[in-house]
């Protein structure tokens, strides 16, 4: 398992190598995960390990992420905050977009029991267009 940031930071390996079961693996069955921002396609609340993956397929569906970068790790006992950085391009034919991002996860048993994300949104609406 690991200290809370060894399990966030094993989440985002997996993202990185677009390893969803990957991901799936450092969830509770129960996950609470949300993403903050209405106007995107992959906003909203979702619950359980059987959402979040769905979730993963819209947001692949949506946006090609050609940078992500995680860059401050703030750990608290049960949970941590990570700020970073992404460059995307909305897809079908949106252009590229830049987009600092805020994700706070909360840990239960050594594992992800909720996320919450969000980013730029606004940058990513004009970017589709």
């Amino acid at each position: 398992m690991g200290t809370p940031t060894e399990v966030v930071q094993q989440a985002y390996a997996a993202f990185g190598r677009r390893d969803i079961a990957g991901i799936l693996d450092t969830l509770t069955d129960d996950v609470d995960w949300r993403f903050v921002g209405a106007s995107v396609p992959y906003g909203g609340k979702y619950t359980g390990k059987q959402q979040v993956q769905a979730w993963f397929g819209t947001l692949a569906e949506s946006d090609d992420i050609q940078q992500f970068e995680p860059r401050e790790f703030l750990e608290g006992p049960n949970h941590v905050t990570v700020i970073g950085w992404e460059s995307a391009k909305p897809l079908p034919n949106g252009s590229v977009f830049e987009s600092d991002w805020v994700h706070v996860f909360t840990l239960k048993g050594g594992k992800i029991s909720r996320w919450i994300g969000t980013a730029d949104t606004a940058a990513r609406m004009v970017a589709a267009k």
